[in-house]
């Protein structure tokens, strides 16, 4: 700066032509400099400031002094100087200003610079812009789309248009809940929790291919008919598998519940991805808002998931976070601050369907949902479904056909499966398009033949018989919902010395039921008199089951006794019970399951203990039911009564249980 101002004094005492005086010099370098400041600031805006800074008249003076000072004001911004510069201060001063004015100068030429520098940098911008909109635009006219995807979509597009006929399964499904075969009990209480003002969470067990499923969603659609429940037109069914549901504990994906993809790692929206904003992924609950959530297999979720789903039956909210979600950020979208904020609503009511164990249910879970249960299979359950698939599918059944079905098979889609495997090859043999002409007939051969290369065996192995045998009973066994029929036999031999006798017994039953032998043992040693250590006793359960419970004690003591006095039991009856040392029948657990494995297996009489008698189901017309409190009782019942064995049993048996005190045994 001060190298300029001389350069244009030095100027002016050359047009001059000759050497300046002291003043005039300084006089001349305040004119440069008040030139410099017009050049940078414009006249105009140079006036206007000195005006504010109360410069103005100074600035017109003709006093040098006056003039400096008027640019100390000026350049320092400062209207509160006011004290004049005395004649040997005006150059210091002029230097200041000089300084000032320097880094002025300065800083505007690097302004400049990088102004420059902005309006290029916008330019380029202006012009990408420019280009993508362009693009855009473009895309819009002609697509995103270019020969291969087009073609990809022509071939989706035939695809669509290629279909095969409706899924068997499907079309069989009962379409009313009149339909559905067997479940009349497991129908009304369900209804009775769902189809109300205030619908609850319900839990249902039972064996799987019983209609769970499908009486759901039929009572949904009932439900939503009566005005007085709160399920809509749209009310949604959303049926998942809980054995499929899984999960990142870092809560990465959850399709149940819902998730957070984050815009680095987890593919957010390209538009959401720039911005650096995560996006809430909305799970099932909040698909099934306002209607149902089917679980099916619910005991196969994982624990740790089943306690976040209980959370939301809580709140009926889903909350979502994330560390990369800033709520000042202005790039948020309006949905999703409302769903971290806010979270999702999860309004719905669960239900969920098991085949296990209500035990082996989650107790947090069943506190919160009632329970149904629905029943297994008859054998004329499963005939009646047999004949109701053959007429929605038009065929005729030879007579025999359906009773065969319900021989092999307890559940419902596996026998309208059956079904179906028939009408296959009834429609091959009656040959080719016949069978719009013919009535097709399902005959017991066509059964044969889908039994055979089905591999197929009975379900109902063990069978009741009028006969008597000794040492063999039939016991019963229940296994998840589903009972069945045990054969129990048991062998006596004089063993070669006296108190050297062994019992032996299933190796692979369970430690209960072998402790139910021993007590079995001693019981029989009470009831009878005799030495059980004099003989060889062998028990068996046939077949090898693994039993693993008491509740075959009254079984086994029957056995043995019938084995020990050589007496026949009836084998059209089947009991349970634990047995105490006592001689007493104890409570033990299923006992509908049991019954219905009984009826399964066409017993005509079942024993149950005393204190069993509130669980007997009602409504068994062909089987006789007993409740006993002893072994005594039980005995009346299964032995056979003839002639010889009457009066063997008053001479030998009857002495040492009229030792217990139980009334005369009678047939």
């Amino acid at each position: 700066m001060k190298s300029l101002i001389r350069k244009l004094m030095a100027r002016g005492e050359q047009k001059l032509g000759h050497k300046l005086s002291g003043e005039e010099q300084l006089r001349r370098q305040v004119t440069a400099v008040y030139g410099l400041l017009a050049n940078l600031m414009g006249s105009d805006k140079l006036v206007m400031k000195a005006g504010k800074l109360d410069a103005l008249q100074l600035m017109r003076s003709e006093r040098l002094d006056d003039k400096v000072l008027a640019l100390k004001k000026i350049v320092l911004e400062d209207p509160t100087i006011d004290v004049v510069p005395k004649p040997e201060e005006i150059p210091e001063a002029l230097a200041e200003i000089e300084d000032v004015l320097a880094d002025l100068l300065a800083r505007r030429t690097v302004e400049e610079s990088l102004e420059r520098k902005i309006a290029e940098r916008m330019e380029e911008r202006h012009e990408e812009y420019l280009r993508e909109l362009r693009m855009e635009i473009l895309r819009e006219e002609k697509g995103v789309d270019n020969p291969f995807t087009l073609k990809k979509y022509a071939e989706l597009e035939r695809l669509e248009h290629r279909k095969l006929a409706t899924s068997i399964n499907e079309y069989l499904r009962p379409g009313e809940l009149t339909e559905v075969v067997g479940q009349e009990k497991a129908i009304r209480s369900l209804f009775a929790k769902i189809a109300s003002p205030y619908p609850q969470h319900v839990i249902l067990y039972g064996p799987p291919g019983v209609g769970k499923t499908t009486v759901a969603r039929l009572i949904l659609e009932a439900a939503k008919d009566l005005p007085y429940t709160p399920f809509g037109a749209d009310a949604r069914f959303v049926e998942v598998d809980g054995a499929t549901l899984r999960w990142d504990p870092r809560d990465v994906t959850n399709p149940l519940l819902g998730s957070v993809h984050d815009p680095i790692y987890q593919g957010a929206k390209r538009d959401l991805a720039d911005g650096a904003v995560p996006e809430p992924k909305l799970g099932l609950v909040t698909e099934a808002h306002g209607g149902i959530l089917f679980i099916d297999e619910i005991g196969e979720l994982d624990l740790m998931l089943q306690n976040k789903l209980l959370k939301v039956l809580e709140d009926k909210r889903v909350r979502f976070d994330s560390s990369y979600y800033d709520p000042t950020d202005p790039n948020v979208p309006k949905y999703i601050k409302k769903l971290f904020e806010e979270g999702a609503p999860a309004d719905f009511i669960l239900i969920g369907a098991t085949t296990r164990d209500p035990s082996e249910i989650n107790p947090a879970l069943r506190s919160r949902c009632a329970e149904v249960f629905f029943q297994p299979l008859s054998r004329t359950d499963i005939q009646s479904i047999v004949v109701n698939a053959a007429r929605r599918l038009g065929v005729s059944l030879e007579p025999e056909v359906a009773g065969m079905i319900s021989e092999y098979t307890i559940e419902g889609r596996k026998a309208t499966s059956l079904v179906a495997d028939c009408y296959g090859v009834a429609l091959q043999r009656s040959g080719n398009g016949t069978q719009a002409k013919v009535p097709v007939l399902i005959t017991r051969v066509d059964l044969e033949d889908v039994i055979q290369s089905s591999r197929l065996v009975p379900y109902v192995t063990v069978k009741a018989n009028q006969g008597a045998e000794v040492g063999k009973i039939l016991g019963l066994g229940v296994s998840g919902f589903l009972g069945s029929v045990l054969e129990i036999e048991a062998i006596a031999f004089p063993a070669k010395g006296k108190g050297r006798g062994t019992l032996r017994f299933n190796e692979t039953a369970g430690s209960m039921a072998k402790d139910s032998v021993f007590n079995a043992a001693s019981v029989v040693r009470q009831l009878t008199g005799k030495e059980i250590a004099d003989y060889d006793l062998h028990l068996n359960v046939v077949g090898g089951a693994n039993l693993d419970g008491p509740s075959a004690g009254l079984a086994m003591v029957l056995a043995l006794i019938s084995a020990v006095e050589d007496i026949p039991l009836r084998q059209d009856v089947a009991v349970t019970g634990e047995i105490s040392l006592q001689g007493k029948v104890k409570p033990v657990g299923g006992i509908q399951e049991k019954i219905y494995g009984a009826v399964q297996a066409e017993v005509k009489r079942v024993l149950v203990p005393m204190e069993n008698a509130r669980e007997i189901p009602k409504g068994i017309d062909d089987m006789e039911i007993i409740p006993v409190e002893r072994v005594q009782e039980a005995w009346d019942l299964v032995f056979v009564p003839t002639e010889s064995i009457q009066t063997r049993v008053e001479e030998q048996f009857l002495p040492s249980i009229r030792k217990q005190g139980v009334r005369r045994l009678t047939s």
